[in-house]
């Protein structure tokens, strides 16, 4: 398991024939031939949104409070957790965290040095502290609901000419820059004029209405536009006219968005919006031209079926999906179904994908409950890639489960790490987060390396507390 085979062996991995099932087998959508962008999205205005392996800035998180849902009788053990994460990122990157206020700031900057971030990487490392110098944790006081900062974070796009830059091909064949007839409802409240980058709004609704309050979760990417216009940056904002989260969808950077139809389709989400511009509107203002639809999410998952617990990219032209190996665990018949629509799919180009399966993690409970618990749900940093690992979930189960799930965990490692040759992964055990239904894809959002945003949102931060 974990290796890229061609179609024809016995492999558990092959690449996706490039014949066969068209675009409607895997779901697809293209945008070159129905008329191109619609007119004032980002698509339209030259943005992408670029893939998660590319140059980054920095990384966004927005820290949890006692008063939220998401650990109930044990947020006083996140925070540990929480710090093992910020350690790797504040390796290779900045690292921003959204909270409410000052005394915030000052608990959260304790909590990180209590457990292991490196005191210059909160306070800096000038005289007495309190320096910009060696400093890679900046704060801003950004109110939120909860810690969950993949869905309602700052959805960055950037303009087409940064992408050629860093490396990767942005989609521009078969692209127009005219009227599509899209979504509808949606602005673009520019006045930003040589812009290399957007922050595009998307409504948010708690995955569903289901956690009451949201109002200041859904507020997050306006305030971060207004805090870097604040400090002189040029960034255009896009308030786009649907309810979407970050980890609902995936991006291969050349044109191409995998989602599930349980997520995006679902009526608790867009009532009353057909697919067609649910499509339109993933095109729009992602900047893409191609859609790969997947059916239901993992067993656990609060979400409706989010894409960041079952499958990723890892290339333009990779995926990496979880895969069960008992053929009596629920999520069996669900993988297996996204398995088998995923060799039917083709990219924005009619090409199949090379798909490695990665074992999933043991089953993890908590009161009876099963959690979203998967491999799958990993971060991509400068040079890296964080991976949740569950084994110490098993620690109390006894020594046999407790070597099963390192092993398990190992196994994953070991895939990930081959379909990623160039890349350090990396295992960080999230056995607490998860007990919030999610992990470090769910709490982060990736800022895009583009000139002069990495010193911008440093300036929008507030000074080091002492």
């Amino acid at each position: 398991m974990g290796k890229v085979q061609k179609s024809g062996g016995a492999s558990t991995a092959a690449r996706a024939p490039s014949g066969g099932a068209g675009a409607a087998a895997g779901g697809g959508a293209g945008g070159g031939s129905d008329g191109g962008f619609s007119a004032g999205t980002p698509g339209a205005r030259g943005y992408v949104f670029p893939p998660e392996w590319s140059a980054q800035c920095g990384t966004f998180l927005s820290w949890p409070r006692p008063e939220g849902i998401s650990f109930p009788g044990r947020h006083h053990r996140v925070p540990e957790n929480l710090a093992r994460i910020v350690v790797e990122i504040a390796r290779r990157q900045d690292v921003h965290i959204n909270v409410p206020n000052e005394n915030w700031q000052r608990i959260v900057q304790g909590q990180l040095i209590e457990h292991g971030v490196p005191r210059a990487a909160v306070l800096g490392s000038g005289k007495g502290g309190a320096s910009s110098r060696g400093r890679r944790v900046f704060f801003h006081y950004i109110a939120t609901n909860e810690c969950w900062c993949r869905d309602h974070g700052p959805a960055f796009v950037v303009d087409r000419s940064v992408a050629d830059g860093a490396g990767w091909h942005a989609p521009t064949q078969g692209l127009a820059r005219g009227n599509g007839g899209g979504t509808g409802g949606g602005t673009g409240r520019g006045g930003a004029a040589g812009a290399k980058c957007g922050i595009v709004d998307w409504k948010f609704n708690a995955w569903g209405g289901k956690y009451p309050p949201w109002d200041a979760d859904d507020a997050v990417p306006t305030a971060i536009a207004k805090g870097l216009r604040k400090v002189g940056f040029k960034v255009e904002l896009f308030v786009a006219p649907l309810v979407m989260e970050g980890g609902s969808v995936e991006f291969n950077g050349a044109g191409t968005t995998l989602t599930t139809s349980q997520c995006l389709l679902n009526k608790n989400r867009n009532p009353g919006v057909p697919r067609s511009a649910i499509e339109r509107g993933v095109l729009d203002y992602y900047g893409q031209r191609h859609i790969v639809w997947l059916g239901e999410g993992i067993e656990g998952d609060d979400t409706d079926g989010h894409i960041d617990d079952l499958a990723r990219f890892v290339g333009p032209s990779t995926v990496v999906i979880g895969v069960e190996q008992g053929a009596k665990d629920p999520n069996a018949k669900q993988l297996d179904r996204a398995l088998k629509k995923l060799f039917e799919a083709k990219d924005q180009s009619g090409e199949g994908f090379d798909i490695v399966p990665v074992p999933m993690p043991v089953r993890v409970e908590h009161a009876g409950e099963r959690l979203p618990a998967t491999y799958m749900n990993f971060l991509f940093v400068n040079d890296a890639c964080l991976v949740p690992t569950f084994a110490e979930s098993a620690r109390g189960a006894g020594a046999r489960m407790y070597a099963r799930a390192r092993g398990r965990d190992g196994e994953a490692l070991s895939a990930l790490q081959a379909a990623m040759p160039g890349r350090e992964v990396v295992g960080i055990d999230c056995t607490e987060l998860i007990w919030g239904l999610g992990a470090i894809h769910c709490l982060s959002q990736q800022v895009p390396s583009v000139p002069g945003l990495g010193e911008a949102l440093r300036a929008m931060a507030t000074p080091v507390v002492v």
